[in-house]
């Protein structure tokens, strides 16, 4: 579809603010086929109360009183579930301080997101967003962080916060408690005293950590520690491999002192393809064994390795429509990173990430089929990652991969918010949860590509229908035109 642009920037931030049912009346959803994402069948010829943000009752169309006041909303033929959770988000990485505010929220909105986990960020930024979120001074979705990366020397990304000793792990681990974060996000360079030192800091500090398993660790290694959650699959499949101590140490022996960057590439690609010709089932049998046994959660973001495998007009064709929606600025940065990554790529190379691909999302399916927890993450806005719609590319992703319709959405539904502690009050359509809640035209059951349909979205028990969604779509395209 296209996106017209007959708004403007005063009448946009009207819409966004204002074109909605203001929380706290009563809303009634009638005739709607629930599917709570409990795990239980979905129900037809349902009516939802709700009033004053929350789901007052759930129950029959002809057993259930409907206030005199209530605003009614028939939904025969329609589909209601929870509000959705993308469980690995970068907020601040849209540009500020507009990008996140004109160009992410409202796509996530749009998509029927109302929850996020943003990990990694500027807190400067995300304090007085979620601040003016919960206050509401703004629409958006709830939002958890973890604020700035601890990484090693030189840090992988900004903003990061580097740790080499004990001493630092503590400090920062500390420093980050107390400006209000909700989990600690490690990265990838970390020695292992520094890696080991912060998990160490966490317990005692009373907060989870979570994110990257560093290089020089194991992902064995990092389920006993405590991580709560691993992204990317980093360092699973190299813990699959029935030799993944010569495929750590070979990991950090330096190259030629001559060698050219296409010597390097091809270093790099004969690695990987070990990663595929040694893979273990009794090895990745032993460590999924382990993830479950230490509740170990994996956020497997499939949708980035899609993307490396196929780099071409699936993931950034400049006919693409949704590419009117992402700011010209952040659009030119994500060609640039394509065409360094893909320089030096050959049809042998996307070969191999097709197959390291097909062989990850074998893993996922194992994972869930035995009982670790999965969580749906999109790592948006990376390259060609575009917010929002990527949540629903990765369901349908963790569906090909294995996962039952279902599985997938409790992927985006129960499974995040149980993480984040908040399963009590959100995540599943119950009698007094949090009224966040998402309207389809079709059954995510038959088809999960039908949490694409989205006819309206509930947030804290306010309606936003179609035409507030398509003008919150029109708002960014025009924005993203202009930057």
């Amino acid at each position: 579809m296209r996106y017209t642009s007959h708004f403007t920037y005063f009448f946009a931030a009207i819409c966004f603010f204002g074109c909605s049912k203001p929380a706290g009346s009563i809303l009634a959803v009638t005739h709607v086929t629930v599917i709570d994402a409990t795990g239980a069948p979905a129900r037809p010829d349902m009516t939802v109360l709700i009033n004053d943000r929350k789901i007052a009752v759930v129950g029959g169309f002809s057993s259930t009183s409907i206030p005199r006041n209530a605003q009614i909303i028939d939904a025969s033929g329609k589909f209601l579930t929870p509000g959705l959770v993308d469980s690995h988000v970068h907020l601040t990485a849209a540009g500020e301080p507009s990008g996140s505010r004109e160009f992410f929220l409202p796509l996530l909105l749009a998509n029927g997101i109302t929850t996020v986990r943003d990990m990694g960020g500027y807190l400067e930024s995300l304090v007085p967003l979620r601040r003016d979120i919960r206050q509401g001074k703004r629409l958006g979705p709830e939002i958890f962080f973890a604020g700035p990366y601890l990484d090693g020397s030189p840090p992988s990304f900004q903003p990061s916060l580097v740790v080499t000793n004990a001493v630092e792990a503590a400090e920062d681990v500390h420093t980050l408690v107390q400006q209000g974060v909700d989990f600690i996000k490690v990265q990838s360079i970390l020695s292992r005293d520094a890696y080991f030192a912060i998990a160490q800091a966490a317990r005692r500090e009373h907060i989870s950590f979570v994110g990257h398993v560093p290089d020089r660790v194991t992902a064995a290694e990092a389920s006993n520690a405590g991580q709560k959650s691993i992204e990317h699959l980093t360092g699973v499949l190299r813990a699959c491999s029935s030799e993944e101590p010569r495929l750590m140490r070979e990991q950090f022996q330096a190259g030629p002192k001559n060698a050219t960057p296409e010597s390097s590439h091809a270093r790099e690609m004969q690695w990987e393809r070990e990663l595929l010709r040694t893979y273990s089932n009794k090895q990745a049998g032993a460590l999924i064994a382990k993830f479950v046994h230490n509740q170990t959660w994996q956020v497997p973001t499939l949708i980035l390795l899609r993307n490396d495998a196929y780099p071409g007009p699936e993931t950034d064709s400049p006919d693409d429509p949704l590419l009117q929606l992402v700011p010209r600025t952040i659009a030119a940065q994500w060609k640039q990173v394509r065409l360094t990554q893909d320089k030096l790529s050959t049809a042998s190379d996307f070969e191999l990430r097709e197959k390291l691909l097909a062989q990850s999302m074998h893993v996922v399916a194992q994972m869930e089929s035995s009982g670790v927890l999965i969580l749906a993450g999109t790592d948006s806005a990376a390259p060609y990652v575009i917010p929002g719609f990527a949540l629903h590319e990765e369901l349908a992703l963790l569906v090909k991969a294995g996962l039952s319709p279902m599985q997938a959405l409790q992927a985006a539904t129960k499974n995040p918010v149980a993480f984040l502690g908040k399963g009590e009050t959100q995540g599943t359509i119950e009698a007094g949860k949090n009224a966040d809640l998402l309207l389809l035209d079709a059954d995510p059951l038959e088809d999960i590509r039908n949490t694409r349909r989205i006819r309206a979205v509930i947030l804290g028990g306010r309606l936003l229908d179609r035409s507030t969604l398509d003008k919150f779509l029109s708002s960014v395209q025009t924005f993203a035109a202009s930057h």
